[in-house]
């Protein structure tokens, strides 16, 4: 077996988003002056700033993200020259507006009240203020104040990383190695010393194959980690030092997104942003950005309480695209890009121990999405400001990066800052979710318009125990008996369930125009271009595969984003495509079966993969 190679360096960064890009910008300003000279040196190259590495599984570090709306407000500090003009597909906000969505089909699985609502909406039509039949839509008259972006920006993730990035580059300071996917941290006696990189040349199994090259060891004095809800990393060490006491992550969305280059007639501004609730399903919100150059971002966000087992995200986005109100200013456009990602939506519920020896913890992972505000990115962005900052800090001082040291610097920043206060605010606000819609909106009024102070408490559970079987789901709607014979006829042909099942209930056939509308495949190969490298081992794989065999619901199948996962005809588990693979990690927490080491984990696998969607503009 062939030696692993050790590399040494003073920092090691694994994932490139905000949150790292928030981390590299504040520490380059404090390692090297404006003309590349070094402010303080490294332990290692002497003569040199300290040497800083960034490790990004994705084959670019601006592929396969999203469109954003965002107050911008660590950003713009960070930044205060930031020109929205100079930077790509971004522009400030000029409207916004959050809109409530009428089932013009009748199809969906909505609650008595808002079917009561929906009536009298239909039945006052324009009289009511905002409310148009004809749209089945009700523009609401008032926007809550936590919900409000105004004097914010709307752009491009995408984008704005590669500019942060290219940027951070040009100073010297540190290095962004894209399509290097990190496997694990090092932990020596509890101390995080470092990652590993993927092995390569390995078979889908993770088998040595001919050209196997071990991956390599980075061993670094400080480890930051900063690769999302679902990076490998992140999740090992939660694994070994488990969560503080009364936190989980339990709650998750999809986000499944398209750019599209707007028709002509459309009259929608640069800047407009459109939030909608209430349809194709009462538990899916939707959004729709406006960006420079008649191009926007939209989509729809499936949360993990959407307790569909067949909740597919793509057939969803195209009926919600095709809403009358939408369908007015979409309808002959052309999508340029497809993507989607897994969101934390646990917020503060979800935050880990964000330090220890030798490591710390910034961005999504570690807890800085909003579930209020539903924003996350300028807080991704402050904590690796705060993290950035503080590492300065300590390395003027000459202090190692001990958990006691990061305590006092990045923590302590951290929790007397805005981002601490306005995520305690926001901890308890999704709480009601587990308890239906309806309890969902109130909770959330409550817990916005009292800042926290007040709640509609429910107990969110592991994904188990919400997921009910597709009978229990659809009775009332299809027979026992019928699901039995459409679940056989698409086990033979090798297909997933969810468009069977909605095509029974009443939600009409997608009319594909090859522009907008097309299909799922050809989504991947035109509007995602997804790719990935030779020589890694599978990322997704599953854990007992007689629990694959016993499973009826198949969630993983149809809640798959780019139809990697798809029906084995000829035995229960499923099979795995990742050449389709998007790498959002649905399947992680969408899977409705427990891991038998640990009941909080799902029989997935989610590990180290490189590749991915190659899409700049999401």
């Amino acid at each position: 077996m062939d030696e692993r190679q050790v590399m040494e360096t003073d920092i090691v960064c694994v994932g490139f988003g905000p949150a790292m890009g928030g981390f590299l910008t504040t520490l380059a300003r404090g390692i090297v002056n404006e003309n590349g000279s070094p402010v303080m040196e490294s332990d290692l190259m002497p003569g040199m700033p300290p040497q800083v590495i960034c490790y990004e599984r994705a084959d670019d570090i601006g592929v396969g993200v999203s469109g954003v709306v965002s107050k911008a407000r660590a950003i713009r500090e960070t930044l205060p020259d930031l020109d929205p003009a100079c930077l790509p597909m971004c522009a400030p906000i000029t409207e916004e507006k959050v809109v409530y969505l009428l089932d013009p089909h009748g199809a969906s699985r909505r609650p008595l009240p808002m079917k009561a609502a929906d009536a009298a909406f239909k039945l006052l039509g324009g009289r009511f203020p905002g409310c148009t039949y004809r749209d089945f839509s009700w523009e609401l008259p008032y926007i809550p104040p936590f919900l409000n972006k105004h004097d914010g920006l709307t752009f491009s993730i995408g984008q704005f990383n590669q500019w942060v990035g290219n940027n951070v580059m040009a100073t010297g300071a540190a290095q962004i190695w894209p399509s290097s996917p990190v496997a694990a941290p090092i932990i020596e006696h509890r101390k995080v010393v470092g990652v590993r990189l993927a092995d390569q040349g390995v078979d889908k199994a993770g088998k040595p194959d001919a050209a196997y090259m071990p991956g390599m060891d980075v061993r670094a004095k400080l480890t930051v980690v900063g690769d999302g809800p679902v990076g490998p990393v992140g999740r090992a060490i939660d694994d070994a030092r488990g969560l503080p006491i009364g936190h989980h992550q339990r709650d998750y969305a999809v986000g499944m997104k398209v750019v599209v280059d707007l028709p002509g007639h459309c009259p929608l501004k640069p800047g407009t942003v459109i939030h909608t609730i209430g349809y194709p399903e009462p538990e899916i919100f939707g959004f729709l950005y406006v960006l420079p150059d008649r191009k926007a971002s939209l989509g729809i966000f499936v949360p993990s309480w959407f307790d569909n087992p067949a909740r597919t995200a793509y057939r969803y986005l195209q009926h919600w695209m095709q809403h009358p109100y939408l369908w007015k200013y979409l309808k002959g456009g052309t999508l340029t890009s497809f993507g989607a990602k897994t969101l934390q939506e646990s917020g503060k519920n979800g935050e880990p121990y964000l330090v220890g020896d030798g490591y710390a913890r910034i961005g999504e992972g570690s807890g800085t999405t909003n579930v209020l505000t539903g924003s996350g990115v300028d807080e991704a962005w402050a904590s690796g400001v705060m993290l950035g900052q503080a590492v300065v800090q300590l390395l003027e001082q000459g202090l190692p990066f001990t958990n006691e040291n990061l305590e006092k610097t990045y923590v302590a920043r951290r929790r007397a800052s805005w981002l601490e206060a306005e995520a305690k605010q926001a901890r308890r606000s999704r709480e009601a979710f587990a308890s239906g819609f309806i309890p969902g909106v109130v909770g959330m009024a409550i817990s916005g318009l009292t800042k926290g102070a007040l709640c509609w408490p429910a107990d969110s559970e592991p994904v188990h125990k919400r997921i009910p079987s597709i009978e229990e789901y659809y009775r009332g709607r299809i027979s026992c008996e019928e699901i039995a014979r459409i679940r056989k006829d698409c086990t033979a042909k090798g297909l997933a369930l969810h468009d069977a099942l909605m095509d029974r209930v009443g939600w009409p056939a997608i009319e594909y125009d090859g522009k907008l509308l097309i299909s799922h495949q050809d989504a991947l190969l035109i509007g995602g271009k997804v790719q990935a490298a030779p020589g890694y081992a599978d990322h997704v794989t599953f854990e007992d595969h007689d629990t694959c065999r016993a499973c009826c619901e198949k969630t993983c199948i149809e809640a798959c984003s780019g139809q990697a996962i798809t029906t084995n005809p000829d035995d229960g588990v499923p099979l795995f495509d990742r050449e389709k693979c998007l790498h959002c990690g649905a399947c992680l927490w969408n899977c409705s079966k427990p891991s038998k080491i640990d009941p909080e984990r799902t029989n997935v696998r989610f590990t180290a993969g490189a590749g991915g969607l190659h899409s700049a503009e999401n």
